[in-house]
């Protein structure tokens, strides 16, 4: 993989590659856009089979992230990490203050935060060595309660739009993922009397799903195809592609991974199929709400967070009434809505 030409595909500003033999520590920092503010995006750990797949994820993740961030009215920029390993076998306090010490390195351009396979507690870690961290456990914490409450907005603007009405009441909904946002967001469904259908690689949370939300267990190979209201992706990325979403059997997709579409041509087959899309980056930025908060020196408020989390909502209904103004696919007014406040600020 051409790595400066895999830059000017996406627009990034900087790429930085982290190792330290020491500690095992490999990594990837993508810094995509700081004309709104620092950037800010998650570190995410995950044992990847190739560095070139590593490199393709953080790519896309840190874009979305600038997106995400300029669709939800804040001053930050985008950027993401990832870490290539087993987080099992390497996380230590010596690993994270290494890890910390390269982000300080960037003098504040990036702020990390968690995301797959970084608690907050790892946070806390780094944030001895650097104060370019979020979601840290002193102050605003574990970002996947907001992330959640802001898929579940999300989606309850979709379902007005879809099934002329925002109560999710005896609709079916399947859920991709059990982590920590994907099984909040079926504490947020369950109690609204949403029919439960739940996946997951850890047979243990999925087992404490059909008991705590009377869900029903769906084998991995027949999840995409399963019969249901709404799909929620709460995973990894790269779900859907244009042969897997004519196996669908749904009306609505919504969930909290990043990236699930392969590219932007399967926004508009899901749109021909007559499938509502909401884009991920829209109504996943929950989180990077409740983080933004605290960059730079901000003055946390969770009832604020929450209120500006509930707005996704509108946001929700803003990029579907755009995507039917224009005819198009809501994947592209998302864009188009997300990189004309960028691109208005770049260019004014």
């Amino acid at each position: 993989m051409n790595v400066l030409q895999e830059m000017n595909k996406y627009g990034h500003e900087q790429v930085v590659f982290v190792r330290d033999e020491k500690v095992g520590l490999n990594a990837i920092i993508a810094i995509h856009n700081t004309v709104l503010g620092p950037a800010l995006g998650g570190t995410r750990f995950w044992n990847y089979a190739t560095e070139e797949e590593a490199l393709f994820d953080v790519l896309r993740l840190s874009r979305g992230m600038t997106l995400k961030s300029a669709a939800a009215g804040l001053k930050l920029g985008g950027a993401k990490a990832v870490i290539i390993g087993d987080p099992q076998k390497l996380k230590s306090r010596e690993f994270f203050h290494i890890y910390g010490k390269y982000i300080d390195s960037l003098g504040g351009k990036y702020y990390t935060a968690e995301d797959v396979n970084i608690n907050a507690t790892d946070v806390e870690m780094i944030s001895e060595v650097t104060k370019y961290v979020s979601g840290t456990p002193a102050v605003s914490g574990n970002p996947a309660p907001f992330t959640a409450r802001g898929v579940y907005m999300g989606l309850k603007a979709g379902a007005s739009v879809k099934f002329g009405t925002d109560s999710l009441k005896g609709v079916t909904v399947a859920v991709q993922g059990l982590g920590n946002v994907g099984y909040a967001l079926c504490e947020y469904l369950h109690k609204e009397g949403v029919k439960l259908k739940v996946y997951d690689i850890n047979p243990a949370t999925v087992e404490k799903a059909l008991k705590e939300f009377e869900a029903t267990a769906v084998k991995p190979e027949k999840l995409l195809a399963t019969e249901c209201d709404i799909f929620a992706p709460c995973a990894m990325g790269a779900v859907f592609n244009k042969d897997n979403v004519k196996n669908l059997k749904c009306q609505l997709i919504a969930g909290a991974a990043n990236n699930v579409l392969m590219d932007a041509s399967v926004g508009d087959t899901l749109n021909d199929m007559n499938i509502l899309y909401l884009p991920d980056y829209i109504i996943n930025a929950g989180g990077v709400i409740n983080c933004g908060m605290e960059i730079p020196n901000g003055n946390y408020d969770v009832n604020v967070v929450n209120s500006n989390v509930d707005k996704i909502y509108d946001t929700t209904l803003k990029i579907i009434a755009l995507a039917k103004e224009k005819q198009i696919s809501t994947s592209k007014a998302a864009d188009e809505y997300a990189e004309g406040i960028v691109c208005g600020l770049l260019y004014s």
